[in-house]
Parts: structure tokens; sequence; C-alpha cells
């Protein structure tokens, strides 16, 4: 939890005086104590006891309750949303068509999504560190790359029903059945989970450079997805062809 310094405090009041005596005319000042503020966000560690620990941008507690606030309600509201579609599809039989198992597909990957990943996502983007321990992270990394490659399968398969509704549509009904959009369905699951959980579990995304990897990039109460490769450029005789890039928070930085 922040709470202002004294400094912040003394700010603050010299502000409000010296617009009740008339002495500030504009809005000037306002973007010197914005900056003022954002100076006050101090960093410290995740975990203070270990050696390793990535480091933690502390909000000040108005911040922080505004985040959680915005990112909740669009939780909520994607969980909610696809839930409603599900529920309508599944309920009304006359919605029992190829085209709507597809669009339910889609609306589970990304009920899922919110549910599994948007929410452990939204803590960490505010506290600015995971907290949840290793194995759920790499459970969280797996379905957050699953459930996105799983969205966009589906969303070529609705792409592809779609153009042969729109340019064929005499051959639609006999090309576009029950059938091929399960196996539609099927091959969207497929691949995104042996994507997903094979790439984090195996450790696909570092594999080669996992010694670099751990001595340079991950830290305790960190949970990115970092994609390391060997490079052929070099900064110097030296230097390892080693390039990184890690998304999300948590990470100490991005190592060439």
């Amino acid at each position: 939890m922040f709470f202002f310094s004294s400094s912040s405090e003394a700010a603050c009041s010299n502000l409000i005086s010296l617009r009740r005596a008339g002495k500030l005319q504009d809005y000037r000042h306002l973007h010197v104590f914005i900056l003022f503020l954002h100076r006050q966000m101090e960093e410290v560690l995740c975990y203070e006891t270990r050696n390793n620990s990535c480091l933690r941008t502390v909000r000040p507690l108005p911040v922080r309750l505004s985040l959680y606030a915005i990112l909740g309600v669009v939780v909520i509201l994607t969980v909610c949303g696809n839930l409603l579609v599900t529920l309508s599809v599944a309920y009304f039989k006359q919605l029992h068509t190829p085209t709507n198992y597809l669009i339910v597909s889609l609306a589970m990957s990304d009920l899922l999504l919110g549910l599994v990943v948007m929410f452990p996502s939204m803590v960490t983007c505010v506290e600015s560190c995971w907290y949840f321990g290793e194995l759920f992270c790499k459970v969280y990394l797996s379905s957050d790359v699953t459930l996105c490659t799983a969205s966009i399968l589906n969303l070529s398969f609705i792409s592809l029903d779609r153009h042969y509704a729109v340019c064929q549509p005499l051959l639609y009904r006999r090309k576009i059945t029950v059938s091929t959009v399960g196996v539609m369905i099927l091959l969207s699951w497929s691949i995104s989970l042996f994507i997903g959980f094979g790439m984090i579990f195996l450790r696909l995304n570092i594999l080669g450079v996992e010694e670099f990897y751990y001595n340079n990039i991950a830290c305790e109460g960190g949970c990115a997805l970092s994609v390391c490769c060997l490079s052929s450029l070099r900064r110097s005789p030296h230097s390892k062809p080693i390039s990184c890039c890690t998304e999300r928070h948590g990470f100490r930085h991005s190592v060439q």
C-alpha cells in the first residue's frame, strides 16, 4: 500500500493555498504537480528477502483502486458477454447451425480468456508483480497463448464459412456441414493446445539458451512470456549472439 509522503502533502497544500489566493491564473502548475506525483511512484522489490527479485512499481492507492475498478469492469463484461452468447445458442434450437457452432467456439475461447488470463493479468498489471506461484504462471502463460491462438483460428474458420455462404451459396449447405464445422473446431483447439502448452511446458521459447535466460532475464515475482533465439548480429567479438524479447510485466529487462 502506498501513502503520500510529507513532501507530496506539502505540495498539495501549497497548490491549494495558491489557488485560493488567486495566484494561479491557469492550470500550467497542474502539469508540474502531475509530474511530481509520478515521481512519487517508488520502485521496490517484489520479494524483499530474495536476491533475484523483480522490481515492483508502487502506485498511489487512488490510482490502484481506479485501475482495479476499470479493469474489473472489462473482465466482467468479457465473461458475461461471451457466457450469454454460449447459453443463447445452447438454449434455442433454432440457433443450432454450423455458423453458430463456430461462434460458440469463439465465445468459449474468449470466455476462458477472461476467467483464466484477464483476471491474473489485471492483478499483475496493477501490482506489477506475480504472486500466484510458478506452476500457475506456466498454466497462465500456456492458457494465454492457447486461447489467443484459438480465437485467431476460430475467426479464420468463421471467415471461411462466410466466404462460402456469400460467394458460393448454392454449394454452401453441401460443403459446410455440422461434421465439417466439428473438424474445424477440433483443429482450432488441437493446434492451439499444442502450441500453447507445448511451447511453455517444454520450454521451446528458450530452447538452447536456458542458462542465459535464467541468469540475465528471469527474476522472482515475474511471469512473462519471453522468446529467446540465436542472432547473427554481435555487438562485439566476445558477446553472445542471443536476442530475447519479453512481453508482459514482471521481468527486469530485454537483452540482446
